[in-house]
């Protein structure tokens, strides 16, 4: 997009981004979709096993802000004011994706459904005789070992959030893809974050939006909205589970 243009855009790419602005003000700037340029950066330092540089982090994180996205409902533009900035909608579009698709379904008269996209599922109806579509996370017993523990889902969404696949180590440090957005750095406390809501674009962005926010933080996000939430703390000897007062699955 041009920065200081109003650019007309669809409305599903409306829909998100004012989503993600909300979330944006609500988390102080924790999940931002203008973190575009320093997301891309780590993918590179990925790459190359390498941390950013002081310099290459500056000139990105200048072009990083959801105060500098401007949006008009009336004509539906949206409008960047800051130059070369880039939006990444990776921590929202695809829970926006499962939901459209459970939509059409529900169009076409089907009422039992499970979407999945990566982490992120959605469900409508249980399969017949059965109380939920079976779901596996991961859990820690009363000695700290993790272990699969199996939910049943009906008319939820489920995301899970963390650095168990995507991650990079330098100089001895573990750097998560997941970045905070308002330091410009990879999360190095190793928690995963799964969310259940009654949509997976909320679960989805919430998710990661917990995960940068941290465990005290995102659980008061987590009681202050209301939502079931399940973090797993790894960074330990002993790995520690903890719900948030609106988990109900077990």
């Amino acid at each position: 997009m041009i920065s200081h243009a109003p650019v007309p855009v669809s409305g599903d790419l409306f829909n998100i981004i004012q989503q993600s602005q909300q979330l944006a003000h609500e988390t102080g700037g924790a999940f931002d979709v203008t973190a575009g340029p320093i997301v891309r950066l780590w993918r590179q330092s990925r790459k190359r096993a390498q941390i950013p540089t002081v310099d290459s982090l500056a000139s990105s994180t200048q072009r990083v802000g959801f105060q500098k996205i401007q949006l008009n409902p009336r004509k539906r533009t949206v409008t960047l004011l800051a130059p070369n900035m880039q939006l990444d909608l990776g921590g929202i579009a695809k829970g926006y994706a499962v939901d459209e698709a459970m939509r059409i379904l529900k169009q076409n008269g089907i009422r039992r459904a499970f979407v999945t996209a990566s982490g992120d599922m959605l469900t409508s109806g249980p399969p017949i005789g059965s109380e939920g579509w079976r779901v596996e996370i991961r859990a820690v017993d009363e000695f700290g070992n993790i272990y699969p523990r199996t939910l049943h889902l009906k008319h939820q969404a489920l995301s899970t959030s963390g650095d168990t696949e995507q991650f990079v180590e330098i100089n001895g440090r573990r750097y998560s893809h997941i970045i905070d957005p308002r330091t410009g750095i990879g999360l190095t406390n190793r928690i995963a974050v799964t969310v259940v809501a009654a949509s997976s674009t909320v679960a989805d962005s919430r998710a990661t939006a917990i995960s940068v926010l941290g465990i005290k933080k995102g659980m008061d996000y987590a009681k202050q909205k209301k939502l079931q939430v399940l973090i797993l703390t790894l960074n330990e000897e002993k790995h520690r589970l903890l719900k948030s007062t609106q988990w109900k699955l077990w």
